[in-house]
């Protein structure tokens, strides 16, 4: 399985690319779809709510299972991926381009730092 090693991960599988300022990208990994199998159904905050790190902020449902998606740092919403909810299949074609799910501006950018790098994402999926 890829984890590229320009993104941070969480023990949740979730990956977290910076952009510009103080947004971050957030996805499922190619794992994490890869245990769920064909993803056929996806739900995302609205633009503007507020996440604290761990929060629930939508869901990812397969023809397997039905997993949560945890909030990566704290922050606002600031965009949300509507080609995935309306094609979920982009996760399992893409999970680290076109099936991103959500942006959020960070309140703390540094905060991205503390999450697992790809050696150590890759280490916990090896297991």
């Amino acid at each position: 399985m890829s984890a590229p090693e320009e993104l941070r991960y969480t023990e949740e599988h979730e990956w977290v690319a910076t952009g510009s300022g103080d947004s971050v990208r957030v996805g499922i990994t190619e794992y994490a779809q890869d245990q769920l199998g064909d993803v056929v159904f996806v739900e995302l905050p609205e633009v503007g709510k507020q996440l604290s790190a761990g929060d629930v902020f939508g869901e990812v449902e397969s023809t397997k299972s039905v997993s949560e998606l945890f909030a990566p740092v704290d922050g606002e919403v600031v965009a949300v991926n509507g080609a995935v909810v309306d094609s979920p299949e982009l996760i399992n074609s893409d999970p680290y381009g076109e099936g991103w799910l959500i942006e959020i501006r960070a309140g703390d950018p540094s905060a991205v730092e503390a999450l697992l790098d790809s050696e150590a994402y890759q280490a916990l999926t090896a297991g």
